[in-house]
């Protein structure tokens, strides 16, 4: 099985490897640069896994989206606010792909849902940092991380790949920050940030890709 996927799916199993495998590098003592390259593997590799076959349309937003993600991951490891810049930057992309597949008439809870997505989130983050001034931040980058989750729950991808994965990614978000105040000291803290990150990502682009493929928009994912 792992055979047939690295031979069908080669930059999709790339990814898997790298992903997966990225916290056992904290154990390691790597070059800075090296590090970095790790962590921004596991996303970016998905660029490539958008862009295997097909280089338009929504395969295009898809990969800039990754590749904008993966910008973030490594940025983050030199400063937090170009970090934060590159995947708001993502968040913008993913948001106008999302809006391009709108769920035509979602249903009332579905939107509430959404709505609260939208604004509970935000609200969190900011009184998650111990330092105030974080705060502010945490809830301005936050709702750009929420407003795009809220219009992958509200698009036509399937909510239990596409919209869950998105979720995952503001639950992770929302660790970071609880990370700089309530769960300082909790050690499994990072780990859960990575998969759940990682694991959100690479739910959402293979939940869009395999939709597509579906659509008849694309021979082979």
């Amino acid at each position: 099985m792992t055979k047939d996927l690295a031979h069908k799916r080669p930059w999709l199993f790339a990814s898997l490897l790298f992903g997966l495998s990225y916290p056992f590098s904290w154990q390691l003592a790597l070059p800075e640069y090296a590090a970095i390259i790790w962590k921004m593997a596991g996303v970016g590799l998905l660029t490539g896994y958008a862009l295997r076959k097909h280089h338009s349309g929504e395969f295009v937003l898809l990969a800039a989206v990754m590749a904008f993600w993966a910008l973030g991951d490594g940025l983050l490891e030199l400063d937090m606010v170009w970090g934060a810049i590159a995947f708001a930057i993502g968040h913008g992309v993913a948001i106008a792909l999302f809006l391009r597949h709108r769920r035509v008439h979602p249903v009332l809870s579905q939107k509430l849902l959404a709505i609260a997505l939208l604004l509970v989130a935000p609200l969190i983050a900011f009184f998650l940092p111990i330092d105030h001034m974080w705060g502010m931040q945490a809830a301005v980058y936050t709702l750009f991380v929420a407003a795009m989750a809220s219009m992958a729950w509200n698009s036509n991808f399937p909510r239990y790949r596409v919209g869950i994965g998105a979720v995952a990614f503001v639950i992770s978000d929302l660790l970071i920050f609880a990370r700089m105040g309530p769960l300082a000291e909790a050690g499994w803290v990072s780990l859960a940030i990575w998969y759940l990150y990682y694991g959100g990502v690479l739910m959402l682009a293979t939940g869009v890709v395999t939709t597509m493929v579906k659509r008849g928009h694309y021979s082979d994912a």
